[in-house]
């Protein structure tokens, strides 16, 4: 009698690993596409965690409430479209980090769900400050620690000509690179919020004329 082969046992870690991501992922794009259909203050958690298919509890747990929801949603959407260009360690030019940096940061924030979701923060804030808190801490303080950490380097220090410290110049440049763009999001939503390569190029141009040394 010939003995049977007996399969190994599959191995059920990396199954459930997988199929725990991919709820995960189904829930933060649910909460997502209710938050930017019907506003933040408009969506409960129980009508998000119904049409996810998750409890309730399940939210409070892995995130804390609805802020905490949305600053993952947030966070996941930054990281899957906005790389930080290396600004911590690459060595090139300045003006070609900041250029790249400006196009994938218009690239972030000129989508249509990004301004949608812009305006629902400008129109909730007030009556909601934990949404204002969470867009805060996953969006515009996110991205003024990179360029604060980026103007401490020492080799970038040193082709500076200011005395203003690195956070500062990190809202400077904002400055340079937004322009009236605040605007665009707001009121101008039938001609778009797209913002042109030349615009950047010259807000990049701007900010370094008045910060570089010659």
């Amino acid at each position: 009698m010939s003995v049977e082969q007996v399969p190994e046992p599959i191995k059920a870690g990396r199954p459930k690993a997988a199929e725990a991501e991919a709820r995960l992922n189904d829930l933060l794009d649910t909460a997502a596409r209710l938050i930017l259909e019907k506003g933040y203050g408009k969506v409960s958690l129980e009508a998000i965690a119904k049409e996810a298919r998750v409890a309730v509890r399940t939210i409070y747990v892995k995130f804390g409430g609805k802020a905490g929801l949305l600053k993952a949603i947030l966070l996941r959407y930054r990281a899957g479209a906005f790389d930080p260009v290396g600004m911590e360690t690459v060595h090139r030019p300045i003006r070609d980090t900041l250029l790249e940096f400006g196009l994938r940061f218009h690239r972030l924030v000129s989508t249509p769900d990004a301004t949608a979701l812009y305006q629902i923060v400008v129109a909730e804030a007030h009556a909601n400050p934990d949404l204002a808190e969470a867009f805060w801490d996953a969006g515009p303080r996110q991205t003024r620690e990179l360029l604060a950490g980026y103007f401490a380097r020492p080799d970038i220090a040193a082709q500076l000509d200011t005395q203003a410290p690195p956070e500062r110049l990190a809202i400077h440049l904002m400055n340079c690179l937004m322009g009236d763009q605040l605007r665009r999001f707001l009121f101008d939503s039938r001609c778009g919020v797209a913002t042109t390569p030349e615009e950047i190029e010259q807000g990049i141009d701007l900010f370094l004329r008045g910060v570089a040394r010659r």
